[in-house]
């Protein structure tokens, strides 16, 4: 089945999936609680982020996606299991990750363009270099006669076009992204879903994308991951989602494709988004 012409400038630059960026192996995460046992947030985590792919991971509130995205990018050391990325044990930060984090996290003293800089000029390039590299990539993501304004004077949706042009300057192999449309309104959120896949389509790279937005999860990737309700979550499913790419993200959800994927998850999320109503019943 072909999905209709892309929108918002998808392209269709080849992709060619094959071998993982970043593997999770039997991943434990736990956080210490003064006079009580460990708090265990997820256990048993395989994961795989495969070359030129986007995965997305969904679940139930409180079931550990930030904290398996926090693993992938070394800031949480797994309690037990590994992370490997390339091949190689992750030890310290993942420094082929770019993090976009749910929150803006652009300095507010700094332009849209001094804050696009900053990733270049922190690992040394000269600032004229970084910033004309920032003029490039603002003028990516439609915001280069913007490069002097400040974030309070931006969008919500040119905020969030700053954060990805900051993320990708330094074309990472691997993107985190922790429900980074979550706080924008519908039709700003579609047209940065929409930007997201353009530059990810020409640019390459693997996606391990976080949301609580099933629709959002089931237009956009090549494989969904389901957790369990947690604690100790777990992954409850896996589901290929077979649309063909480039995608039209006005019309993919009424191809036919798409409403046999979304049934498929939801039934394997809604049994544990139930189970969370039930153990938050009887807490």
């Amino acid at each position: 089945m072909n999905v209709s012409a892309p929108i918002m400038g998808e392209g269709s630059a080849a992709r060619e999936p094959g071998g993982s960026v970043l593997t999770m192996k039997d991943c434990e995460a736990r956080f210490e609680q003064p006079g009580q046992e460990p708090y265990v947030a997820v256990r048993g985590i395989d994961l795989a982020a495969d070359v030129g792919t986007f995965t997305s991971v969904v679940g139930p509130t409180g079931c550990g996606k930030s904290t398996i995205l926090n693993m992938a990018a070394g800031l949480l050391k797994p309690a037990s299991g590994a992370v490997d990325v390339n091949g190689q044990r992750l030890r310290g930060i993942n420094t082929t990750a770019g993090y976009l984090f749910q929150q803006d996290a652009l300095l507010p003293w700094k332009s849209a363009l001094d804050n696009v800089a900053l990733a270049l000029r922190y690992s040394g390039t000269p600032r004229r270099a970084a910033r004309n590299k920032a003029i490039d990539w603002l003028d990516r993501v439609g915001l280069k006669h913007f490069a002097d304004r400040y974030p309070a004077q931006l969008s919500g949706g040119q905020r969030r076009r700053v954060a990805m042009a900051q993320m990708w300057i330094k074309q990472p192999q691997l993107i985190l992204m922790d429900e980074p449309f979550s706080a924008l309104d519908a039709q700003t959120r579609l047209i940065m879903q929409s930007e997201l896949l353009g530059l990810w389509s020409t640019i390459g790279g693997s996606v391990l994308f976080v949301t609580h937005d099933l629709d959002e999860a089931v237009a956009m990737s090549d494989e969904i991951v389901v957790l369990s309700a947690g604690p100790a979550s777990h992954v409850a499913g896996r589901f290929h989602v077979s649309i063909d790419r480039p995608r039209n993200l006005l019309d993919v959800k009424q191809t036919e494709a798409y409403r046999e994927t979304y049934d498929q998850v939801w039934e394997c999320l809604k049994a544990e988004v139930i189970k969370t109503q039930e153990k938050n019943a009887s807490a």
